[in-house]
């Protein structure tokens, strides 16, 4: 889609947030219609907007994991389906075609004008609680990806307007929580559906012509701010690594090294050196580290000039990455990659912080938790006499910057979710929450301290099967500038007031009454912690002899 790149400014701003609210729009409505907590609750969901060439225009302020990847969903969903129909919907959870992992499952559409003119793409990605697999909320400690669920590439869920029944039977017989699976499902295509009816409210008030020039005059601006960006990072080369500390079996430290490259506006990514896919989930496919990748550069640039990009974020065309093929952050299939979604994502963006630190020293804050702490727990509900599966990230502490303070208790770069309400959380599932609150202290000393982690006591009333999928367990966040590390986390098991120390990940049955224990990281400190002070001498009273 070539177009003359002339658009008025005021014109253009007026787009840039009529596109930002349908993507918002689009999530209101999923929200509101969703089954699951953790979609209702904790809003683990993303919409977008694409142009017609598949292009991100517009993206809500939803999950930076799922928002980086998009793209690539609709590029595969394109390249294997061809030209989508008025009427068609698209469903994938591919990984290796675009997905994140399996519990993500995308949903696309074309949005047509009333003449059969193509406005663009709208797309919805939700985490579902559970699609399968080999535990209940499909994030298991596994070895390949059969094990993790049910693997969707693209397909038609809907052609024409007609729903593929034996897609949607398949789908809901492989799942332990059908209804809710198709509840949030329906959820998903009434975003689709308000994006598509906004889309062409937008076109019918503006005019097809000035709607289209606006997507691309868009996505040209945020690559032209990018670059300008980019101008004000010295040149050169800036490289870091970090690592994961296990896969679940055996295999670790796991290394992820990166070296950026930036000359003249433009930034090479380059992970050569990178450790080699592992036989646990945490292997990240291509989609995971553009999407980390997209993240981190957006930040920068947004820091570096002092307003935010569009909210498609743009091509990222000055962007040039290299991804080693069956290394940790290019993972060939059959990996398993249920955690490299969560827990690599972290690691990479941690690794590319680290990596501008040395470029932009006084500007890149410290390290943050650098995990989402995963927790699935499912089995029989006695109160329904079906089954429950229930999924949720866990805050901790974000790394302080120059500005200030790290935050306590928050979920941090590609995790925008927020948690379950205890009440929620109890009137869903057979769960007693005896014990929630900020881990005090765990925040790096620094002169900004860090953010602190939480502490989330869950008891389980029921005999169930647990899974944890964590990450800094064994050392903390880094600090920067002399500021300290922040406090690791911990998994503990309580069964009669007895407490057991768990692995970072692991997968058991639980008795009735057992109480899993989830302790988050601490953020690192910024700079180095101030002296402290004498106390001051009171005037009134005379001095010691």
């Amino acid at each position: 889609m070539k177009r003359v790149q002339r658009s008025d400014a005021i014109a253009l701003e007026v787009f840039r947030h009529l596109f930002a609210a349908l993507a918002e729009e689009m999530g209101a409505a999923l929200r509101r219609a969703s089954f699951s907590p953790n979609i209702k609750e904790r809003r683990d969901y993303s919409c977008a907007l694409f142009d017609p060439d598949g292009t991100a225009v517009s993206m809500g302020d939803h999950m930076p994991v799922h928002l980086g990847a998009m793209p690539m969903s609709v590029s595969a969903a394109l390249e294997e389906l061809g030209v989508l129909q008025p009427g068609d919907v698209v469903c994938l959870n591919d990984p290796f075609r675009g997905g994140t992992h399996l519990p993500d499952i995308t949903l696309l559409s074309a949005v047509h004008t009333e003449h059969g003119r193509l406005l663009g793409f709208v797309a919805s990605r939700a985490h579902h609680s559970d699609v399968g697999g080999m535990s209940p909320g499909s994030m298991p400690l596994a070895r390949e990806i059969y094990q993790e669920g049910l693997r969707i590439p693209p397909v038609l869920l809907y052609r024409r307007g007609s729903r593929n029944e034996d897609l949607w039977r398949t789908v809901l017989a492989n799942v332990r929580t059908p209804v809710e699976r198709a509840g949030d499902l329906d959820a998903q295509l009434a975003a689709l559906h308000a994006g598509t009816k906004r889309l062409r409210e937008i076109a019918s008030r503006r005019g097809v012509e000035a709607t289209l020039v606006a997507m691309e005059a868009l996505v040209a601006y945020a690559d032209r701010l990018v670059e300008a960006g980019l101008e004000r990072v010295p040149d050169g080369i800036y490289r870091a690594e970090d690592s994961l500390e296990d896969d679940g079996f055996g295999s670790g430290p796991v290394a992820v090294r990166a070296a950026l490259t930036v000359a003249g506006g433009r930034l090479r990514i380059d992970f050569t050196g990178t450790d080699a896919q592992v036989p646990g989930g945490i292997n990240a496919v291509s989609a995971i580290t553009s999407s980390a990748c997209r993240y981190v550069v957006r930040c920068v640039v947004e820091a570096l000039l002092g307003e935010p990009l569009p909210a498609g974020g743009g091509s990222m065309s000055a962007v040039e990455l290299v991804l080693p093929e069956g290394t940790l952050v290019h993972a060939r299939p059959p990996a398993s990659v249920a955690a490299g979604n969560v827990e690599t994502s972290q690691r990479i963006t941690d690794v590319l912080l680290r990596a501008f630190g040395a470029a932009l020293p006084g500007v890149m804050p410290a390290l943050s938790q650098g995990t989402m702490n995963n927790t699935t727990v499912g089995g029989p509900d006695p109160r329904t006499g079906g089954t429950f599966a229930y999924y949720e990230t866990v805050g901790g502490g974000m790394g302080a910057g120059p500005s200030g303070p790290g935050l306590s208790g928050v979920h941090v770069h590609m995790s925008n979710s927020l948690n379950t309400p205890v009440e929620a959380l109890e009137h869903a599932y057979p769960f007693r929450v005896t014990r929630y609150g900020i881990r005090r202290g765990t925040g790096g000393a620094g002169l900004h301290p860090g953010g602190d982690g939480l502490r989330r006591d869950l008891q389980i009333l029921v005999p169930a099967r647990v899974a944890l999928l964590c990450e800094r367990r064994e050392v903390g966040p880094a600090g920067v500038r002399g500021g300290r590390d922040g406090a690791p986390g911990r998994n503990v098991l309580i069964r009669g007031g007895v407490e057991r120390p768990l692995p970072a990940k692991v997968d058991l049955f639980v008795e009735a009454g057992d109480v899993v224990s989830i302790r988050s990281p601490g953020g690192g400190g910024w700079g180095p912690a101030p002296e402290p002070r004498p106390a001051e001498e009171d005037p009134s009273q005379p001095p010691e002899a």
